[in-house]
């Protein structure tokens, strides 16, 4: 059996294969959505190694592994690939960022104004993931505009984003650090 090799050297000139084989610019859009993705899944990785309960965890963890079918449904050409099929995005996976946004908000204080990222370093984290997030789902909100995108998954994303919110509170609130209140006169 070949070892796999990391460099390709096929994108040395610029551009990068989709899945499916149609080789594409490196700043095409559709990088942009799958590139922002990899990113948001590589903070996620860094909100998961800290100290944070494992419930968490175990979410972040299925999170982490949506996020690459995500990926990869987003760097497929559904022209020459039946792959986007193989990766479905279901109700049930924003079901479950709901319910989990719902168990941990049973902890938390009412939100009565703006709070600030910071407090500890899994809150800095978890908004940085939360801001990428966001900027996944602007881009894969473009590329719609051009490919045809399973809407499930642009509402995942969206449901991401305030997912990653409560979890920034309840990191915090665990932690026992106070959250930083926006102060507008300031």
């Amino acid at each position: 059996m070949t070892k796999f090799k990391v460099y390709t050297k096929t994108g040395d000139s610029g551009t990068t294969g989709l899945i499916g084989g149609t080789r594409v610019p490196k700043h095409h859009l559709r990088l942009e959505a799958y590139g922002t993705v990899d990113e948001l899944n590589s903070y996620i990785g860094l909100i998961r190694s800290h100290d944070i309960e494992s419930k968490s965890k175990e979410i972040l963890l299925e999170i982490q592994n949506k996020l690459f079918m995500i990926g990869s449904r987003l760097a497929t050409d559904e022209e020459k690939s039946d792959l986007k099929e193989k990766l479905p995005i279901v109700e049930a996976d924003i079901l479950l960022l709901e319910k989990e946004m719902d168990r941990m908000d049973e902890e938390l204080a009412e939100l009565n104004n703006f709070v600030l990222p910071g407090g500890s370093l899994a809150n800095g984290f978890c908004h940085v993931a939360r801001t990428v997030c966001r900027r996944a789902e602007r881009r894969a909100n473009q590329l719609s505009n051009d490919v045809d995108i399973n809407p499930l998954l642009l509402k995942y994303l969206n449901r991401l984003s305030d997912y990653l919110f409560v979890l920034s509170r309840k990191v915090l609130h665990d932690a026992g650090a106070d959250e930083i209140k926006w102060k507008p006169d300031l």
